[in-house]
């Protein structure tokens, strides 16, 4: 009873190594026939009356039994044929490694972020984009640190996205003291990532201005990230010249500066690099850039398991080959 188990949990998943055997199957379908047709032939043509009464006697069980025979050796022969096939059970176990990328977002949320050459401005364009990385990263650990006079941690980071996505929603003006603290965002957000393990570790600073606030110098900041293999990149968000800004008294044209040299050398410091959004679809191409330069490795092992299964059809057919030699030669004593 258990091989007659096993043949059948084999028979659900199973593989062959031999399979052109399994045309020997065919012969099942000549051999059946013959024997049909040599039964037909033997039985008597003549059929004399005083015979008729006794034609719809009962069976003997010989006579039941006398077709068993030969299909306990089709099943034996074709048990045999499949076990010569070499029926093989196997499973694959995938292992997926993945060097994850740690990712401190640094945005500035100064009220020069309410410039409207960004549509509708510069900071609901950002937080769209920023969304839009966060969600196209999912193995990756992401935190939000924002700044505008001072900073702080909107987000540590994390692997739970949909939390993340929801605290970028809830960014907004006058959360804090107004100004651009470049150097203290920059500090927090290194701040962040100074603990962390994974092997790449970056900042993508996003400012609007130039730094005016704050204590400490964005230089010496990018000296500790480089410190701590940090790579920075630094965009300039906000187009050339001036940008249309809303004030109470209607929008005015106020200029757009940015510290490029300083975001450049920032960049350089720690092996990061610095870009300039100058509308919403350069800004998305920015970060669609950093995200093809900072691609998450995910490495992939399959193994692979075979083992033959021939043993359960072997002894099942055996059985089959016994009780075929017993009923047919020995209780029924029938010749072939």
């Amino acid at each position: 009873m258990h091989y007659f188990l096993d043949i059948f949990k084999i028979l659900k998943d199973v593989q062959f190594a031999n399979p052109y055997y399994l045309l020997l199957l065919l012969i099942i379908i000549p051999m059946a026939g013959w024997q049909f047709w040599k039964r037909r032939k033997m039985q008597p043509s003549l059929h004399l009356p005083a015979l008729q009464s006794i034609a719809h006697a009962p069976r003997s069980w010989r006579q039941r039994l006398q077709h068993l025979p030969l299909i306990l050796l089709i099943f034996a022969y074709a048990l045999f044929v499949v076990a010569m096939a070499r029926p093989q059970s196997g499973f694959r176990q995938q292992r997926v490694s993945v060097e994850v990328v740690d990712i401190v977002l640094a945005l500035d949320v100064s009220s020069s972020m309410k410039a409207m050459d960004f549509h509708p401005n510069r900071l609901t364009a950002c937080k769209k984009v920023v969304k839009e990385f966060i969600e196209g990263r999912p193995a990756d650990r992401i935190g939000l640190v924002v700044y505008a006079g001072e900073a702080y941690t909107q987000c540590p980071l994390t692997t739970d996205h949909q939390t993340l996505l929801n605290m970028v929603d809830k960014v907004k003006f006058d959360l804090l003291d107004d100004g651009t603290a470049i150097g203290d965002g920059l500090g927090t957000a290194v701040n962040r990532l100074r603990e962390s393990e994974a092997k790449s570790k970056i900042i993508i600073l996003l400012t609007d201005g130039v730094n005016n606030q704050g204590y400490m110098d964005p230089l010496s900041a990018a000296e500790i990230a480089k410190d701590y293999n940090i790579k920075v990149y630094t965009i300039g968000c906000g187009t050339n010249g001036v940008a249309p800004y809303p004030t109470p008294y209607g929008t005015v044209q106020a200029p757009s500066e940015i510290d490029e040299k300083l975001l450049h050398q920032i960049a350089e410091t720690t092996g990061g690099q610095y870009f300039r959004a100058t509308n919403s679809d350069k800004l998305k191409q920015v970060y669609t850039e950093i995200d093809k330069m900072e691609k998450t490795l995910v490495n992939e092992t399959v193994f692979e398991h075979k083992a033959d299964e021939f043993l359960p059809f072997v002894m099942f057919g055996l059985a089959f080959f016994i009780l075929f030699i017993l009923l047919h030669y020995w209780i029924l004593r029938k010749v072939l």
